[in-house]
């Protein structure tokens, strides 16, 4: 087994014209192989979409229109960032949507594209299974462990950000493999992440919304812990308790 602290990683991030790799485009790319003691390559580039970026997009990341003018298209630039990402593990913060970009833009020009076999470790799981930030953005991260700012929300800013991030939350496991071996399972998270009871406990979240959401094509977490709240009502009669106004009298 390899000694965490001893691995080779590489962590990403994207920054796109919305949240649908079918039909949205990247428009940066910041991509940094590390290991815990040192940064080994980096890559960084705008892209330029071939259209418009919108103005929802722009509020987030502030790429505007006028910085993409003579980048390089995403095929011209593709196979280096394919070729620096390589087998390593890859390392993000929802890195599974990054990699769909990818896959999306390989796929629309033809560029041989197989990241998606590469095992992944993605902080967001990461910080559900640590469980002490208030909340699992990014940032609130960044300040939860007091890593220092690197400034707007732009792709390399989030990957120097996220490495710092990701070596405190694997900080109890001492091999790769124990890692990959937690992340298995399903991580029971302590409140509804999404949603309009996003933030509240799952005990304090109606029966019939639970019930609803059981059957949704959400993340194995989030259904995982939906579930259990269901189990745990059956198993104390709740389901009845909860539809009776006077069941605290």
């Amino acid at each position: 087994m390899t000694l965490l602290k001893k691995d080779i990683f590489v962590c990403l991030d994207c920054e796109t014209t919305g949240l649908e790799p079918s039909t949205d485009q990247i428009i940066e790319i910041a991509v940094v192989v590390f290991s815990f003691d040192n940064v080994i390559k980096t890559f960084e580039t705008l892209i330029d979409p071939g259209c418009p970026i919108p103005e929802s997009s722009i509020a987030i990341h502030h790429i505007d229109n006028s910085m993409i003018v003579n980048k390089p298209k995403i095929q011209e630039v593709l196979p280096a960032i394919l070729q620096l990402i390589g087998q390593h593990i890859i390392i993000g913060h929802g890195i599974g949507l990054d990699i769909a970009f990818l896959m999306e833009a390989s796929k629309r020009n033809a560029i041989r594209c197989t990241i998606d076999n590469n095992p992944t470790l993605d902080t967001l799981r990461m910080a559900r299974l640590y469980g002490e930030s208030p909340t699992n953005s990014l940032e609130r991260l960044r300040e939860h462990f007091n890593i220092a700012s690197e400034g707007a929300h732009r792709a390399m800013n989030d990957v120097i950000v996220n490495i710092e991030v990701f070596k405190y939350l694997s900080a109890n496991f001492q091999t790769t493999q124990q890692l990959f071996e937690r992340l298995k399972r399903p991580i029971l998270l302590k409140a509804m992440p999404l949603g309009k009871h996003k933030g509240r406990p799952f005990a304090e979240i109606p029966i019939e919304y639970l019930q609803w959401a059981a059957n949704k094509d959400f993340d194995q977490d989030l259904l995982f812990s939906i579930r259990t709240e269901l189990k745990k009502r059956k198993k104390g009669n709740l389901f009845v308790q909860s539809a009776s106004p006077f069941s605290s009298l």
